[in-house]
């Protein structure tokens, strides 16, 4: 019954009290209790459910008004049966406080505080939830309890470091993501967990063909190249990222005839301001590309960042993930005495963090970790068999029109098990302390830059 009304409307009927003649649907008649405790659990159980699935599959839906309508009617079925306690046991002690021939137990009460536990419960704000309580009642009466619950609210969620269901999802998608909040001592160095530049796509500053180029860019998907002196020395000068290196190649391959064989030029003692890239020869026919192509050159210099954010690799790890926090670069090189090293991401930080913190909680051998982590794989594996079962059912029931899951076969099951621990880097199954030695680690945290190749340039022709 209170699934088939909107979630605005349900709000306003479970915050209303019993007065006068208002009854909406049985609510308030006394022997129809039990029926009505029945229906607002099973409300907030399965609103619990759809709001799961609705905010898991990105259905923009909402949260706070679903959030609100789920401890609204938890908080009303709670508010009935201590009120049918009341009745029950009017002398009990717990209701000494109680005035004769005056309503104690008020339903609707228990509704709005519930309403407000449960936003801030999910969303894990407190100040903001009775600022919004307050607006819409606009009494005062309520500020203190609404008060209380959010700090009882808030009590209870500290023992649960995990975050609201925003931060969960940023973990369980693995975006690339430092909590302002989180403190930690690793006590090593950022050397520790950057990329080496030997595993690095250098870029010249003087001497690198455009059909190389092209074929560097086609082949990888960096976010990004250090340009250096040359790739013996690593003389680091700059460096440029593979957005504006595409737009700069399309630009220039659009304004006029370039030979493949065209030299690029990334670093110049002149700088001017920036402009389309132009090669420092004039326009040349199809009759000329053969004569010119050996001395025709790309000055790519104007879009190269000659002042990149370095650090020195003994700077401790801690400072370097300050660094990702405060100012958000997508990547810091690390130099000494001018010399390119490597460089690090906020990947590489989360990558080390979950090793540590797996490591530090694990269960003595660091293979199978702890209850929890255990008791998360078992109930991610039912899920993945439920959800593969039911497509199969409607892929079959459809012939094939709708196929709800990716994989089939007995193979999916596995696959999207460790596809979901990969993405969460959930890294257990080496016992080694990683602030030991350099280790490999496992899973997959999204840079942020992943899209469309075909996209290349287009943000920054927007721009």
């Amino acid at each position: 019954m209170f699934l088939r009304i909107d979630m605005t409307e349900l709000m306003e009927a479970l915050f209303l009290e019993c007065e006068g003649a208002y009854d909406f649907h049985g609510l308030c008649e006394n022997n129809n209790r039990w029926h009505m405790v029945i229906s607002l659990a099973w409300t907030t159980v399965l609103r619990t459910l759809l709001v799961i699935i609705s905010y898991g599959c990105k259905v923009p839906a909402g949260i706070f008004v679903p959030s609100m309508a789920i401890g609204a009617s938890f908080g009303r079925m709670v508010g009935i049966l201590v009120q049918a306690l009341h009745d029950t046991y009017p002398f009990s002690p717990f209701f000494a406080a109680c005035e004769p021939d005056v309503p104690c137990i008020t339903p609707g009460t228990y509704a709005f505080l519930g309403a407000g536990a449960a936003l801030s419960g999910i969303m894990h704000i407190t100040v903001s939830v009775v600022v919004i309580m307050f607006e819409l009642t606009g009494a005062l009466t309520y500020i203190l309890p609404t008060m209380i619950v959010v700090g009882t609210t808030k009590a209870v969620s500290s023992y649960f470091p995990a975050g609201g269901i925003a931060d969960r999802m940023i973990y369980f998608n693995g975006f690339p993501f430092l909590d302002n909040k989180e403190q930690h001592a690793f006590h090593v160095s950022v050397s520790k967990t950057m990329t080496p530049a030997s595993s690095l796509a250098l870029l010249p500053a003087r001497g690198l063909k455009l059909s190389d180029l092209t074929v560097l860019l086609s082949e990888t998907s960096y976010s990004g190249f250090p340009v250096v002196s040359d790739t013996t020395s690593r003389i680091l000068l700059g460096y440029i990222g593979r957005t504006e290196l595409a737009y700069a190649i399309a630009k220039a391959k659009s304004s006029q005839l370039i030979s493949p064989d065209a030299s690029c030029i990334f670093s110049s003692s002149q700088q001017t301001p920036a402009q389309t890239p132009a090669s420092s020869v004039p326009p040349i026919s199809f009759d000329d590309i053969a004569s010119a192509s050996g001395t025709q050159t790309i000055d790519f210099s104007r879009f190269a960042d000659t002042t990149p954010l370095t650090v020195h690799p003994h700077l401790p790890l801690e400072t370097a993930m300050e660094i990702f926090k405060k100012m958000g670069p997508r990547i810091i090189l690390i130099e000494h005495k001018g010399r390119l090293d490597g460089l690090v991401t906020v990947k590489d930080c989360l990558k080390y963090q979950f090793q540590v913190e797996a490591h530090e909680r694990g269960d003595g051998n660091g293979v199978n970790g702890t209850r929890a982590e255990r008791f998360e794989k078992w109930l991610w594996s039912c899920l993945v068999v439920a959800g593969t079962w039911v497509g199969q059912k409607v892929g079959r029931v459809s012939g094939g029109r709708i196929r709800l899951n990716a994989d089939s076969g007995s193979g999916g099951d596995a696959s999207a098990v460790n596809h979901s621990s990969e993405a969460r880097g959930l890294l257990v199954g080496d016992s080694r302390d990683p602030r030991d030695s350099r280790m490999s680690i496992q899973g997959e945290i999204l840079e942020g830059t992943e899209g469309d190749p075909n996209d290349e340039g287009q943000e920054l022709q927007e721009r």
